[in-house]
């Protein structure tokens, strides 16, 4: 397969962001006496949408939200973002090699991804091509927001190749008929367990590799 179109998530694959995105949850969530932890966050909400997110912690503590918690939540986690988000690491010299088009498809907000871009320097580098899961009618796992990315851009599933680094972000890649890797580089996964069914890095060095692997059609497990 000659890949025609290269989808980036942005948290935790272009942005470092995810560790700072736990920290902002868990102590906003600890204000309201509801305890969570690191591996929780990681393990039930990583990409997955904010509104998700709130639902699900709703739901799983019996217990309602201040109508304030999604944007106090954005605007504190944005603070943090001002003086601590960083690009993942070696990233800045992959996209200057980068040969093929490339977009953004995330869960996050229009202004959160927007504001990461601008933090770092990346909003030139991607112009209009940034897509969110408030354009599409279902969000990850669902393979909505992938499609409508490659249908703006308009290239075919068959030739498009997703780096996510969440199970939800994977499966919604795999429902869109797309080839996907898992980048696992990002601060919130030091330490864990590769997915065996999908092909794991850790390093943007690798990537052009990856990438003339599957043009040469080699299996991505």
């Amino acid at each position: 397969m000659e890949p025609g179109l290269i989808i980036f998530d942005c948290d935790g694959v272009i942005a470092d962001s995810e560790i700072l995105s736990a920290e902002v949850l868990i102590d906003q969530l600890a204000a309201l006496e509801i305890g969570l932890t690191a591996e929780d966050v990681r393990r039930d909400f990583l990409g997955r949408s904010f509104p998700t997110v709130a639902a699900t912690i709703r739901e799983r503590f019996g217990r309602p939200l201040p109508d304030d918690f999604e944007a106090a939540y954005r605007r504190r986690l944005l603070d943090r973002f001002e003086h601590d988000l960083r690009p993942t690491p070696g990233l800045a010299a992959m996209l200057d090699r980068l040969q093929w088009p490339a977009c953004v498809a995330t869960s996050s907000s229009p202004e959160r991804v927007g504001r990461t871009l601008d933090l770092l320097d990346l909003a030139r580098r991607f112009g209009p091509h940034v897509f969110t899961a408030s354009q599409v009618a279902r969000g990850k796992p669902a393979p909505d927001l992938f499609l409508f990315a490659a249908a703006r851009m308009g290239v075919a599933p068959a030739r498009t190749v997703v780096v996510e680094d969440s199970p939800p972000g994977i499966a919604a890649a795999e429902a869109a008929g797309m080839a996907v890797l898992h980048y696992r580089g990002g601060a919130h996964l030091k330490g864990t367990a590769a997915p065996a069914s999908v092909r794991s890095f850790d390093n943007w060095a690798e990537f052009p590799q990856l990438l003339k692997d599957i043009q040469q059609g080699a299996a991505l497990s």
